[in-house]
């Protein structure tokens, strides 16, 4: 509107009229100058676009787009207020993270319809054949960053990372954050992502132990990463597929930074609208105090010199059917209620242990981003990464070494993997790679 160019009524030098108008003209600059006030204190951006109105196309949605903005950052905070539960306590850690001490019985799990208004169960029954050879004395070392210092959540509540506006605001959408690609197929090899796997199916599996040694490998594009960890596996790889996941992981879209951090993963529908990273969404139940799922790993290995690993086993309880897992030596972290699967909620018919990373050639050839160490299988202890201790949980809880494995590396000229057994490593594996170099270009 443009109160300054009103044509006047026709009526002849009427002077009453003409004060009439004045006083009128007078009251609308007065409306106006008081309107952009207001403007002015509620969206400083929305003045802007008044003077620098332009057409909506599809290059240009400048009007819109602070209106946009503030909506997105309105649903992340809504989202952010129900999936960061209220704290007991919280624990700064060296690497930025806030570790919060929230009540057992107020975490993201029992968010679930099919869970809501249960408590966790007690420890079950661990496999037979189950070695603890450290007499439970690792339970006293440290296996986080965040709990170097010495700090710990009291008894009674549990440590969740907590999530940060800048965490959601990398992920493509609010609805995806926390949620692999829904394109994920694990026996796909043209969709980025890329394996170097051991593999057992064609049984009734119970559960899968291994140890896992940690890096920290270089991930050179955001939106990749580089994991390792065990695979339990149900149904087809069509969209039923069942998975529940553990391991270490570097990725800079999901945490903001390359420190390998301790991960957990489930999906019931091919990672199509189920499951999440973590405790990002209700699923997972934790029963334990000292284990912050999705927190930075320390100490690591480094080449050529000092190897770090971690113990992980993930198994079926036979009282309850839910399935455990287990981090470092005799650390219970908490479990997965079995009603929260189709096929699993009896057994796996598949086993992985391995590294995955993604390819997304957004520099237009392979990516650099490594996996393991960073170097290939060949180069054998103390430079390649590895699995050792592979085991299986069988129908009747007993814990043993794999038979009639497979394995596989998709694109061996990037990352591969070489077996072997021993009587102190059991079966075991080296695996991974630098991925672009001269063969893999």
């Amino acid at each position: 509107m443009n109160y300054l160019h009103h044509k006047p009524f026709n009526t002849k030098h009427n002077h009453y009229y003409s004060q009439y108008q004045n006083i009128r003209l007078q009251k609308l600059l007065l409306l106006h100058s008081l309107l952009l006030l207001l403007l002015i204190i509620i969206t400083p951006q929305a003045l802007c676009n008044v003077h620098h109105h332009q057409p909506l196309n599809s290059h240009n949605q400048t009007t819109l787009r602070p209106n946009l903005e503030f909506l997105k950052l309105k649903r992340i905070r809504a989202h952010l207020a129900k999936i960061n539960k209220p704290a007991l306590k919280t624990i700064q850690s060296p690497d930025g993270d806030l570790i919060d001490c929230v009540l057992s019985h107020q975490q993201p799990a029992f968010d679930h319809p099919n869970l809501r208004g249960q408590r966790p169960l007690d420890p079950p029954e661990r496999p037979k054949g189950y070695e603890n050879k450290n007499n439970g004395k690792m339970e006293m070392e440290s296996f986080q960053l965040w709990s170097d210092a010495g700090e710990e959540c009291p008894e009674g509540t549990i440590p969740i990372r907590r999530t940060k506006e800048e965490d959601v605001l990398r992920a493509s959408s609010i609805r995806r954050f926390g949620r692999k690609p829904r394109h994920v197929r694990r026996d796909s090899t043209g969709n980025g992502h890329e394996h170097a796997v051991v593999f057992v199916n064609g049984e009734e599996y119970y559960g899968a132990k291994a140890n896992i040694n940690v890096w920290a490998p270089r991930v050179t594009d955001q939106y990749e990463f580089s994991l390792s960890q065990i695979w339990v596996i149900a149904g087809s790889f069509g969209y039923d597929l069942n998975t529940i996941e553990a391991g270490w992981q570097v990725s800079p879209e999901l945490y903001g930074d390359n420190n390998p951090r301790f991960f957990t993963y489930w999906t019931t529908d091919a990672y199509q609208a189920t499951g999440c990273y973590n405790l990002l969404c209700s699923g997972f139940i934790q029963t334990n105090n000292r284990i912050a799922i999705g927190a930075a790993i320390s100490p690591r290995s480094t080449y050529n010199s000092r190897q770090f690993d971690i113990g992980l086993m993930v198994w079926k309880d036979p009282r309850h059917g839910h399935w455990w897992l287990e981090f470092g030596s005799g650390l219970l972290v908490g479990y997965w209620p079995s009603n929260m699967f189709s096929h699993l909620r009896s057994h796996a018919s598949m086993v992985q242990f391995g590294g995955e990373i993604v390819n997304s050639r957004s520099r237009g050839y392979h990516t650099g981003t490594q996996m393991g160490s960073g170097h290939f299988s060949g180069e054998g202890f103390r430079k390649s990464a590895y699995f050792r201790n592979l085991q299986i949980v069988d129908w009747d809880n007993n814990l043993l070494p794999l038979s009639n494995i497979h394995q596989l590396a998709d694109h061996s000229n990037c990352y591969d993997i070489r077996q072997g057994t021993n009587n102190v490593w059991g079966h075991y594996f080296y695996y991974g790679g630098p991925g672009r170099n001269v063969r893999c270009p």
